[in-house]
C-alpha cells in the first residue's frame, strides 16, 4: 500500500515556510491506518520490548495502538503540566520554536526494554528529548518508529539509537 497517497501537505501551516504533512487523512481511512500500525507492529514483533512511548499528541494515536498489537504497556510523553504525578522532562528544540516534553518519574525501571514512537522525525528534538528521558532512568532504548520522516532536516543525526524504522519518506 502506497501509504503517501494518504497524506496531504498544508502549505505554509503552523508558520510560513513549513510543509505540514497532514495525516488525519490517513487515520480517516481505516486500511491505510490498519496497515500502518501493522506495518510497525512487525517491525517490533521479534523484538524484546517492555513499554511503548507515544509522544504528544499523534504519536499517542500509534503508540497506544502497537502497544495494543504488541500487547506492552503504553507510556505517554507529554507536554508540560498535563501528567499527574511526579515527572521528568528535557527541553528541546522543533523546527519552529522550542517546548518540552514530560513522563512520569516512575514511568520506566532501570533495563525496561523501551520503543519510541511517533508520526514524523523532523529535526529529531522531540524524539530526542525522550531517548535522553529513557537514558535517564536507565531504561534500554531498543529502537524508534516513525510514520514520517522529513528526510531533508537529518533529523536521526540528533538521535544516539540508530534503530530507526519509518514508513514514509519526504
Amino acid at each position: 500500500m502506497n501509504l503517501e497517497s494518504f497524506v496531504r501537505t498544508i502549505e505554509d501551516y503552523p508558520q510560513p515556510g513549513i510543509s505540514f504533512k497532514d495525516i488525519t487523512t490517513l487515520l480517516k481511512d481505516g486500511e491505510a491506518f490498519k496497515y500502518a500500525v501493522d506495518q510497525m507492529i512487525n517491525n517490533l514483533k521479534n523484538k524484546e520490548v517492555d513499554y511503548i512511548i507515544g509522544m504528544d499528541a499523534r504519536g499517542f494515536i500509534f503508540g497506544a495502538a502497537v502497544a495494543y498489537g504488541l500487547g506492552v504497556g503504553f507510556i505517554p510523553a507529554r507536554k508540560p503540566n498535563k501528567l499527574p504525578s511526579e515527572v521528568i522532562g528535557c527541553e528541546y528544540e522543533l523546527e519552529y520554536g522550542k517546548n518540552t516534553i514530560e513522563i512520569h518519574k516512575d514511568a520506566i525501571n532501570p533495563g525496561d526494554k523501551i520503543v519510541i514512537i511517533d508520526d514524523l522525525l523532523a529535526t529529531g528534538g522531540t524524539a530526542g528529548a525522550v531517548e535522553k528521558l529513557v537514558q535517564s532512568l536507565k531504561g534500554e532504548l531498543v529502537g524508534f518508529e516513525f510514520l514520517i520522516e522529513l528526510d531533508g532536516l537529518e533529523g536521526r543525526k540528533n538521535l544516539e539509537n540508530k534503530n530507526i524504522n519509518v514508513l514514509i519518506h519526504y
